[in-house]
C-alpha cells in the first residue's frame, strides 16, 4: 500500500469476530465512514451492542473453517475479495485456560487460517489484534513492544503464536500485516453475563444493582485500562497507513489503575447504590499483578494517542449502557403478542 488510507467510502473490510464487543464497535465505525463490511462470526460472544446492531455483511461461521475464511478473503462466485481485513475472532481467556487444545485451533490454527488465505489474495492490510496479556509479569513499566514476552496462560500463548506466524508470513511470504496489542479494552456493550466482560463491565452490573464489587485478592493489582473508541481509532490507523506494515503497537493509555481504585471511580458514578466490595479468592487467570503499556511508538510512527480519561470513560459506558438497556426493553415490549381479556392474542384498541 503506497498511500495512507483516510476515507473508507467502498472499501471492502472483513472484520473476523465482528459480533463480539470490540469487533463490533470497529464495524459500526466502518460502516459510519461507508465502507462495505463483511463480518464473520461464531456467535459464541456477542454483546448488548451485536443483539441491537446486525450488519447487512453478516456470515455465521468460524475461522477455523479455512475453506469459508478463504472464500471471504480470496471471493468466489457468491462473495467479493476484500481489500482489508481486521481480524478480531478469538477464544477469550476463561475459556481458553478451560480448553486449551480447543483454544490453540482457534487462536492460533484460526490466525493461519486468515493468513494463508491472505498470502492468496490481493489484499492492502491485515491487522491482527492480540493482547497485552503476551507480557506476563514485566519488571519494567510501562511495557514497550520489545520486552521479553511471558505466556502466564493458554490464551496468552495462543497469541503469542498467532503473532509469530504474523511476523513469519510478514517476512517470508509480504503479507502486510500489522500486530496490534490491546490493553483491557472497556467501554459500553459489554454483557455482564459473558464471563469475559471485564472487570469494569461487572463491576458496573453490581454497583446499578446495589451488590458487592467482588474483588479477586487484594485489589491492588493494576491493569492499563482502554476506552473502546480510541481502541477503534488506533486499529483503523493501523488498517489504513503505511507505516503500520509488519510492526506491532502497544494500544493503551500508559496509566496503571488498581482495582480497588476502579471499585472507588465507579461507585462514585451518578445512581449508583454505595455498592460495598468484596474480596474473593484468585482465579487460575489472576496471575498479572501490574500492567501498563508504553504507547510511544503507536504516538510516533503513526499519531495516535489515547482520548479518554478513565473517569470520564467510565461516565459514557454508565450512559451509554442506561440508554441501551432502555432500548433493549422495548425492543422485547414490541416483540411481546397483546392479549386481550381471554387470554387471545389482541392488538389495537
Amino acid at each position: 500500500m503506497s498511500e495512507e488510507v483516510c476515507c473508507w467510502t467502498n472499501k471492502r473490510v472483513l472484520v473476523t469476530g465482528g459480533a463480539g464487543f470490540i469487533g463490533s464497535a470497529i464495524v459500526r465505525q466502518l460502516e459510519r465512514e461507508r465502507a462495505i463490511v463483511t463480518v464473520l462470526d461464531d456467535g459464541s460472544t456477542k454483546t448488548s451492542s451485536s443483539i441491537l446492531y446486525r450488519p447487512a455483511g453478516a456470515v455465521t461461521g468460524s475461522i477455523t473453517d479455512h475453506k469459508m475464511v478463504e472464500r471471504l478473503i480470496c471471493g468466489d462466485s457468491r462473495f467479493h475479495a476484500q481489500e482489508y481485513v481486521i481480524h478480531c475472532a478469538a477464544r477469550n481467556i476463561i475459556q481458553s485456560n478451560a480448553n486449551p487444545r480447543r483454544d490453540l485451533n482457534v487462536n492460533a490454527g484460526g490466525t493461519l487460517n486468515v493468513l494463508l488465505a491472505a498470502k492468496r489474495s490481493d489484499i492492502k492490510r491485515l491487522v491482527y489484534t492480540s493482547s497485552a496479556s503476551v507480557y506476563g509479569n514485566q519488571s519494567r513499566l510501562p511495557i514497550p513492544e520489545d520486552a521479553p514476552l511471558e505466556c502466564l496462560s493458554a490464551y496468552a500463548a495462543s497469541k503469542a503464536a498467532a503473532e509469530h506466524y504474523c511476523e513469519s508470513f510478514h517476512k517470508v511470504h509480504h503479507v502486510p500485516v500489522a500486530v496490534l496489542r490491546y490493553s483491557n479494552v472497556y467501554g459500553a456493550g459489554q454483557r455482564p453475563e459473558n464471563p469475559y466482560c471485564g472487570v469494569i463491565g461487572k463491576f458496573m452490573e453490581a454497583s446499578a444493582s446495589g451488590q458487592p464489587l467482588k474483588i479477586h485478592g487484594d485489589g491492588e493489582q493494576t491493569r492499563d485500562y482502554t476506552y473502546i473508541d480510541d481502541v477503534v481509532e488506533a486499529t483503523l490507523l493501523a488498517l489504513g497507513s503505511p507505516a503500520a506494515e509488519g510492526r506491532i503497537y502497544n494500544v493503551g493509555t500508559g496509566i496503571e489503575t488498581s482495582v480497588n481504585e476502579l471499585a472507588a471511580l465507579i461507585d462514585r458514578l451518578p445512581n449508583r447504590r454505595g455498592s460495598a466490595t468484596e474480596h474473593v479468592d484468585n482465579r487460575d487467570i489472576d496471575n498479572i499483578r501490574r500492567r501498563a503499556v508504553d504507547c510511544s511508538r503507536i504516538r510516533d510512527e503513526l499519531g495516535w494517542t489515547p482520548e479518554m480519561k478513565l473517569e470520564k470513560g467510565l461516565q459514557n459506558t454508565s450512559l451509554i449502557n442506561a440508554v441501551e438497556e432502555l432500548s433493549e426493553q422495548i425492543l422485547q415490549e414490541q416483540r411481546r403478542p397483546c392479549r386481550g381479556k381471554d387470554g387471545d392474542p389482541q392488538c389495537g384498541p
